[in-house]
């Protein structure tokens, strides 16, 4: 697919990964929704945004299945149609599932609170937005249709994120699992999984953790929001990618 032929929602668009995607987007001439918590970040974006395209911006809680109803409706009407989706939104509630304090010997487990806020938003809100989406271009007969999910190294596994990993995992299963639904709708579906990115939600890291995470990356440095990028728009222009994760990590294994 050509960029400037987009009509596509980012989610998690006011900031990090995916208001880059939308900046690059609107910079190739495409039609943008982006969605977000952040409103004050969706303004952000709305402001910074230069090029021939168009970028739209409302808020949304992608773990909200009404609201997720809503902005597809709107983002189809706001752009004239819609024919892509970049599953971005993301958050990280981190944790061990049981941890033992080495001082007092009390025992303290990852809490439900932490587990739900996570799967809500990363997997539960990705494929509430894929299934309205996909509904939405089938209904119009609109195609051809590009999805992009953004999964992760951590799908591999990782110490401390019981519930990231269980959401990125997902995430790359069902590339494959709707690639193969959506096929006979003309519908693409592909994912890209990052390593260690400079992000908002990265530069919360805990100090110690993200400089023994960089020590361990091959090429030397933590990735950017434009290393993302490039393998986003790859899986977007190349029509015979399908059902596959590309791993943009720097070589790095956890």
């Amino acid at each position: 697919m050509n960029l400037s032929d987009l009509k596509i929602i980012v989610s998690g668009g006011a900031q990090g990964m995916g208001r880059h995607f939308a900046l690059r987007l609107v910079e190739a001439g495409a039609s943008v929704a982006i969605g977000d918590v952040n409103e004050a970040g969706l303004t952000e974006t709305k402001e910074a945004a230069k090029g021939p395209g168009k970028l739209f911006a409302r808020k949304l809680n992608v773990a909200d299945e009404a609201d997720v109803a809503s902005f597809v409706a709107w983002s189809h009407e706001s752009m004239g149609g819609l024919n892509g989706l970049i599953n971005n939104a993301g958050i990280l509630r981190d944790g061990l599932l049981v941890k033992k304090d080495r001082e007092t010997g009390a025992v303290k487990k990852l809490s439900k609170e932490q587990w739900d806020a996570v799967i809500g938003v990363n997997l539960t809100g990705a494929t509430l937005l894929t299934r309205d989406v996909v509904a939405n271009m089938v209904e119009t007969g609109t195609k051809p249709g590009v999805i992009v999910n953004i999964s992760s190294v951590a799908r591999h596994g990782n110490r401390g994120q019981s519930n990231y990993t269980a959401a990125k995992a997902a995430l790359a299963a069902n590339t494959v699992t709707w690639a193969r639904e959506f096929a006979s709708f003309g519908i693409r579906v592909g994912a890209v999984a990052p390593g260690m990115i400079e992000t908002p939600m990265t530069q919360g890291m805990n100090q110690k953790a993200r400089d023994a995470l960089v020590a361990n990356i091959p090429v030397g440095r933590i990735g950017l929001p434009e290393d993302i990028w490039v393998a986003v728009k790859f899986v977007i222009e190349c029509d015979y990618l399908n059902a596959r994760t590309i791993d943009v990590d720097g070589g790095l294994s956890m």
